[in-house]
């Protein structure tokens, strides 16, 4: 039975995640700061999950992490789906810095742990949603967009990190458009997916091992334009 770890379970894509994780006969350890949403997850399926409510931001990550993965009998996948993000436009730093905190730091700790994990076992995969808003800077909510940049660019080190080493670790880089959870702000939106559809295409990218993709998949078609649209046009949008 393959073993799992979701970070930030409690709601959303996370818990989407856990579910059906639990579905194909994983063994899952779900995390999160909400213990009563944690144990309400576990009792839909109690043979399959295991859980620990820990904050990423907190100074026990790493044993944290050491101890579910002790409950879980091992590992073979981990998955960072924590993420803040609040809308910014007057730039106020007490906005600015929970971004940082867990979107940078925590993830940053979370995937140094789980790499070395992998690379002393010689397989594994990481996979973390990061999102089509580090594709480029924004201007109402300039921390998150930059720490989505940060999350996309050490993932793609990571995997050539793995690549050099000639190891069976895979990264998959899951750069999501808006789903239907707290984390989708302000007004405009579109093409906003459920998280149960958002999770089904995320695990079937995990199965395949990609590196890359886009939820949903026609997210891909703005990031093309996000990439190639001149920089003195984007910053008057």
């Amino acid at each position: 039975m393959k073993k799992a770890i979701v970070i930030g379970a409690t709601s959303g894509i996370g818990k989407a995640l856990a579910l059906l994780l639990a579905a194909n006969g994983y063994k899952v350890g779900i995390t999160g700061r909400r213990e009563n949403l944690l144990a309400k997850l576990d009792n839909e399926k109690p043979d399959s999950f295991y859980y620990l409510p820990f904050d990423v931001t907190a100074d026990k990550l790493e044993e944290n992490l050491n101890i579910i993965t002790k409950q879980l009998g091992g590992l073979d996948l981990l998955i960072y789906s924590s993420g803040v993000g609040e809308l910014n436009s007057a730039l106020k730093i007490d906005i600015e810095l929970p971004a940082i905190d867990v979107n940078v730091t925590a993830f940053n700790k979370t995937m140094v742990w789980a790499y070395h994990y992998f690379e002393q076992q010689k397989s594994g995969q990481i996979a973390a949603i990061s999102s089509i808003a580090g594709l480029r800077g924004s201007a109402i909510a300039p921390s998150y967009n930059a720490s989505k940049a940060y999350q996309i660019n050490y993932l793609e080190g990571l995997r050539q990190k793995a690549k050099k080493q000639k190891l069976a670790i895979s990264i998959t880089d899951i750069r999501a458009g808006f789903v239907d959870t707290k984390m989708a702000k302000g007004s405009g939106k579109f093409w906003v997916a459920s998280p149960k559809k958002a999770a089904l295409q995320i695990f079937n990218a995990i199965k395949a091992k990609k590196s890359v993709i886009y939820v949903t998949k026609r997210w891909q078609l703005i990031a093309w334009v996000l990439k190639l649209l001149p920089r003195f046009l984007y910053e008057r949008l």
